[in-house]
């Protein structure tokens, strides 16, 4: 007869998911036995389990052995990662010099639903400066490297990335969706994009896409600095050294 589950809840159900998604680290293979042994629940536990990740394409089951491998899914995420290292990796030099070119801050940042993550920064040595931002993330709408990021997608998937509120975050942020478009067509045409104190106060970027060698925007790069420093007299300039960085990074990427 199966045993009893030791975790009965939202929460243990959830760790035991994570727990399974963990063990195809160590194993190439497993089997409902295997789970149940593992986790220390029924097998009819271990197999509605291993069935969700099936459901999510996080596992999938082989059809002559009966076992269960990692899915399509759960390798998607993999790569992904994997490109996100990469890209860090590959950037991280090029951004070294930007920051000693310009003088300012400069960050890196890929597209996470309706939100910009930053994938890396690095911090200019002035003492007024634009902190570094590493793994954070800031509502896409309102951010010079989001808007180069959303001004190439098409209107449905546009509005997938888009909150159904456009919340203000300081006085200066856009919020109507018609005015978004004509700011996010400037930024198509132009091939970067520039905010003033629309996502922070008291901060100014200035960003440009970063393509990989099809021509799809994978990421953008930014120069962020207090407004002091960084007036719309300076965009086009700022513009034109980070693009030669972003080709450069771009050239790099596998």
């Amino acid at each position: 007869m199966d045993a009893p589950d030791k975790l009965d809840s939202p929460i243990g159900s959830a760790d035991n998911v994570l727990r399974l998604i963990a063990a195809f680290e160590q194993h190439d293979t497993l089997r409902v036995a295997d789970v149940s042994r593992m986790l220390g629940v029924a097998r009819s536990t271990a197999h509605r389990l291993l069935r969700v990740l099936v459901a999510h394409g996080f596992a999938s089951q082989d059809e002559l052995s009966k076992a269960y491998v990692v899915g399509p899914s759960l390798l998607r995420v993999a790569v992904s990662i994997s490109r996100g290292l990469d890209l860090t990796r590959v950037a991280t030099p090029v951004m070294a010099e930007l920051v000693d070119e310009l003088g300012e801050t400069v960050h890196l940042t890929v597209l996470q639903g309706a939100e910009v993550f930053f994938l890396k920064s690095i911090e200019t040595r002035k003492s007024l400066r634009v902190g570094a931002r590493d793994g954070g993330r800031r509502p896409a709408y309102a951010t010079a490297t989001g808007r180069v990021l959303l001004s190439e997608l098409g209107d449905k998937e546009l509005q997938a990335h888009l909150p159904s509120v456009l919340s203000p975050l300081t006085h200066k942020t856009v919020t109507d969706r018609e005015d978004l478009a004509a700011v996010l067509a400037t930024a198509r045409r132009q091939g970067y994009a520039f905010s003033l104190g629309e996502s922070e106060e008291d901060v100014a970027a200035v960003a440009v896409p970063v393509r990989n060698a099809s021509g799809r925007i994978v990421a953008a790069l930014a120069a962020a600095a207090p407004p002091s420093r960084l007036g719309e007299e300076d965009v086009a300039s700022i513009a034109a050294k980070l693009t030669a960085g972003a080709t450069r990074i771009g050239s790099l990427l596998l």
